[in-house]
């Protein structure tokens, strides 16, 4: 099964973090599948990669709590569901 997580980076005391799609058995630094977005919460920025989130999303990949947050305040979930009512 794949999740859409975070992955640290950054130095100490400054994380930074991206979004990507990994397999669930990984650890949180293991080697990821796709890097599909970026998030700092210190200067609160986002970039996100919404076609390949979404290709993610389509075929079942679960995000977690935080990054549901961050699909949801940027507005990708709204933009999945109007994609399923139309192929629907």
């Amino acid at each position: 099964m794949v999740k859409l997580r975070l992955k640290r980076c950054g130095k100490k005391q400054r994380a930074v973090y991206r979004i990507v799609a990994i397999d669930v058995r990984s650890r949180r630094e293991g080697r990821d599948l796709r890097k599909v977005g970026f998030y700092d919460p210190i200067k609160n920025q986002t970039y996100l990669n919404v076609p390949a989130i979404l290709y993610f999303i389509e075929k079942g990949a679960q995000p977690t709590e935080t990054v549901y947050d961050i699909l949801k305040r940027a507005g990708v979930l709204k933009e999945f569901q109007l994609n399923q009512t139309k192929f629907n």
